[in-house]
């Protein structure tokens, strides 16, 4: 039996030990995943893109008519003493909103009041080795439902598409609808072309990352070509580079994928220039950007 730590937690307007804090059976988000998240990175107990993620989440509240229960005010105050009362200086905020607790009904109920849990856990990004060396990736299609655009607790294709690469030794899963380029299963996936770094547009398929506005001003910074536009499949295997990006991978080049070398010539099958280019930029960012 899993053995909860002491790290205290935010449940619903009181900090308590992760391990003692409850919710009922009848949440909306253990019951349906009727719910949404976000996950805001910490570097040297400063948030990282805090606004960036508060507009998100008031996004995915407001796409499921779900009050937001907190100002950009308290929600500071709230996440801030979570990651104060921490040992470790870089951190991962994980903040979860349900529609509340209500008698079993997939109507959404109205006047009841939003369950707000918030914990924090130690952030540990990838190793030296992954970076030098990039990872191995595996395709498969995407099978989740149409509104990847919402970020919904109900991650069980998420689960699921992440499984696929696990099973295989993995880093990710790449995964493409109707022969489009996705993401992956829970990051955003990057294409490299002739120097240009390319994302999927913005839509309901794909969940709008908070990458993918910083990776404009970093492009933008260091001379780089930045357009989101539909990525085929076949352009996906043809690519000079490929990266994902998320809050816990920054970014990573993708050096194999579903068994072949990624990229062309001396350069096939190691991490690119112009992921050497955007990493660098990202570590800038990383001290600039956080409050």
């Amino acid at each position: 039996m899993l053995t909860l730590p002491d790290t205290l937690c935010h449940l619903n307007g009181q900090t308590l030990p992760l391990r003692d804090a409850k919710v009922s059976v009848l949440d909306r988000g253990f019951i349906f995943g009727d719910g949404v998240y976000e996950v805001i990175p910490v570097y040297g107990r400063r948030l990282f893109r805090f606004d960036e993620h508060m507009a998100r989440l008031q996004r995915s509240l407001a796409k499921l008519r779900i009050a937001n229960p907190h100002t950009r005010e308290g929600w500071l105050a709230l996440v801030r003493e979570l990651v104060g009362a921490q040992p470790a200086h870089d951190q991962l905020v994980y903040i979860e909103v349900t529609r509340g607790v209500a008698l079993r009904d997939h109507v959404m109920p109205e006047g009841i009041e939003p369950t707000v849990f918030a914990m924090t856990s130690e952030l540990k990004p990838p190793s030296a080795e992954m970076r030098h060396q990039g990872v191995a990736c595996v395709t498969a299609r995407d099978f989740r439902w149409e509104r990847g655009d919402i970020k919904s607790i109900s991650l069980l294709g998420n689960v699921m598409a992440r499984q696929i690469s696990a099973d295989r030794g993995a880093a990710e899963t790449v995964m493409f609808r109707d022969g489009w380029l996705t993401e992956g299963s829970g990051c955003n996936v990057w294409v490299v072309h002739e120097g240009a770094l390319l994302g999927p547009p913005k839509g309901e398929h794909v969940l709008e990352g908070i990458r993918y506005e910083l990776f404009a001003e970093l492009c933008e910074d260091v001379g780089i070509a930045y357009n989101l536009r539909p990525i085929a499949e076949a352009d996906v295997f043809a690519a000079d580079e490929l990266m994902l990006s998320s809050a816990t991978k920054e970014i990573l080049a993708i050096t194999r994928l579903d068994g072949q070398a990624v990229g062309h010539g001396a350069l096939r099958g190691k991490p690119g220039p112009v992921y050497a280019r955007i990493y660098e930029a990202y570590q800038r960012a990383k001290a600039e950007q956080s409050i």
